[in-house]
């Protein structure tokens, strides 16, 4: 946030190399962070929170001390696994035998598509995109939900009319009313005709799913604007 200078060492000149004007700081994203009383003793902010004071009060000595006593907690924590067998199992992050290197599990490499994609944000350390539009997943899975509902209408159509024609004597008249109704045809159910089988709620999956996006939604609109903003 302040000024950057150069200092050429060989003739002493100092130039401005970097100067965040009001109009700079108009301009930038809005950042969300978790509060530091809310964060665990892993997060960034809380680990590193003493070498950031030292670099933030210029004693590189003391932030020199703080990382040191950092990473020799790690290196302790990691012989003792060592010792004791236990295995490292990274919740986000997956080891490549071949190149010997680390790659997060839900790196998403696909093109940014500005007419459907509002903003990218991460929950619970998984990089996840809003979209303007429900996901294929909700859409595929409320299409399973119908049917599979549908499946089970059409199972109980059939027991009902194999029971009627088995209790019927030989002799009985074939308009004898049964206990069961046979129902309409179920080729070309719409979401409509769904609530009219009485398949109002699909799912609880699907509703927990559905308010999830709602609050995914809301809580993006800020963000949404600003890349409008960038875009123009």
């Amino acid at each position: 946030d302040g000024e950057v200078h150069m200092n050429e060492l060989k003739n002493g000149n100092t130039e401005m190399f970097w100067n965040p004007t009001s109009e700079v700081r108009r301009q930038r994203l809005k950042r969300h962070i978790v509060l530091f009383e809310e964060q665990m003793d892993f997060e960034s902010e809380r680990l590193w929170q003493h070498v950031t004071s030292a670099i933030n009060k210029g004693d590189q000595h003391k932030a020199t001390q703080e990382k040191f006593v950092l990473e020799e907690e790690q290196r302790n924590a990691a012989r003792e696994r060592r010792e004791s067998g236990t295995e490292w199992k990274p919740l986000l992050f997956r080891h490549d035998a071949g190149t010997n290197e680390w790659h997060y599990k839900y790196e998403d490499l696909r093109p940014w598509d500005p007419l459907n994609d509002i903003a990218q944000f991460e929950k619970d350390g998984i990089l996840q995109t809003m979209e303007r539009h429900l996901s294929t997943r909700m859409s595929n899975h409320k299409a399973t939900c119908i049917n599979n509902q549908i499946t089970r209408h059409k199972r109980s159509a059939k027991d009902c009319r194999r029971r009627k024609t088995s209790d019927q004597p030989s002799n009985h008249s074939q308009n004898t009313e049964s206990s069961c109704s046979t129902p309409e045809s179920v080729q070309d159910l719409s979401d409509d005709d769904g609530k009219y089988l009485g398949f109002e709620s699909l799912c609880a999956q699907c509703g927990k799913e559905m308010n999830h996006l709602k609050e995914i939604h809301s809580a993006v609109l800020s963000l949404q604007k600003a890349q409008q903003d960038i875009h123009r």
